[in-house]
């Protein structure tokens, strides 16, 4: 990345989806964020942006695979880097990251809700848009369940 945002902590930088897919392999419970960093969210709560209430963690979006998933490990992650990417293009300010950290509850999406978050990694440009190619590539991106037999 070309700036400093979230950099005051040493953390390594990954570039590649393999890279990361093994980190996951390596150390489970991990999760990613989009946010404006991880010295920014030191200080700060997720908020439930429709009735403004504070929450009582980070929003975050699980890096490990569900017991019910059978497709490649990598086609997970980049689904789930994928979920949430349109935060960081609506403020390009926000960074996607990875932290751990104990769970507290759900937000209004159902999504996991850290506390106490140890940051773990950034995750670069590219690895972003190697991560979008693939969920595109092998995704039926967007589909939703009208129609569905299920």
């Amino acid at each position: 990345m070309g700036d400093d945002r979230g950099r005051s902590r040493e953390v390594p930088e990954l570039t590649e989806l393999a890279e990361l897919e093994a980190l996951v392999r390596e150390r489970p419970g991990l999760h990613v964020r989009y946010s404006e960093g991880f010295e920014h969210d030191a200080s700060a709560r997720s908020i439930d942006t429709e009735s403004g209430l504070e929450l009582p963690g980070l929003s975050v979006n699980p890096l490990d695979p569900e017991p019910w998933w059978t497709r490649p490990t990598t086609d997970w992650i980049a689904r789930q880097l994928c979920q949430y990417k349109h935060l960081r293009e609506r403020n390009p300010d926000r960074m996607a990251w990875v932290l751990r950290g104990h769970a507290v509850g759900r937000g209004p999406d159902s999504e996991p809700l850290l506390r106490d978050v140890d940051p773990v990694a950034r995750l670069s440009d590219a690895l972003l848009d190697e991560a979008e190619r693939r969920y595109e590539e092998r995704f039926d991106a967007g589909r939703g369940p009208e129609g569905y037999e299920g």
